[in-house]
């Protein structure tokens, strides 16, 4: 019998390089934007921290970066994006809820190089690593619909291909 972390270091380990350190990455950048939510430090100071962290050497840095300074720059362009699919307002999401769908909305919205199934799959995961027991089904729900929104014609081919 395999337990979870049996089964993501097989799932790591299949995957691609890239995959596994980008995964570190939008780990590293959770950690951030939670200490940056609940304490407000600055987040120049939370990345220079989060750099020098234990790990953070195996992760992308050139992704952590774009995603750091894309999400702490844009956080209240991102949630306004993703605010419409939500049951409650923002403000009453937890902070790792808030987090893992900014950094989702982000990769939906900013980098169309990553296909949306990897973007949603991605926040699933983190999700189902750092958040409630089935805040990854919000998660999912949520950038589902934020990807029909602004990703469809990227839908659209892919169910047709499917």
């Amino acid at each position: 019998m395999t337990t979870g972390s049996d089964r993501r270091s097989t799932e790591e380990t299949r995957g691609s390089v890239q995959g596994g350190s980008r995964r570190r990455a939008r780990e590293f950048a959770l950690q951030g934007l939670y200490q940056w939510l609940l304490a407000g430090t600055a987040p120049s100071t939370i990345r220079a921290q989060l750099t020098e962290a234990g790990g953070f050497a195996k992760c992308d840095a050139k992704f952590f970066d774009g995603l750091w300074h894309g999400v702490t720059g844009e956080f209240d362009t991102l949630v306004s994006a993703f605010a419409p699919y939500l049951d409650r307002p923002p403000a009453e999401l937890s902070p790792i809820e808030k987090g893992v769908l900014a950094i989702g909305a982000w990769e939906l919205l900013r980098q169309p190089d990553i296909p949306y199934r990897v973007a949603i799959n991605e926040a699933v995961e983190l999700a189902k690593s750092y958040g409630g027991t089935d805040g990854y089904k919000y998660v999912n729900g949520v950038l589902d619909r934020l990807a029909a929104a602004t990703r469809g014609a990227e839908i659209g081919a892919s169910r047709s291909t499917t």
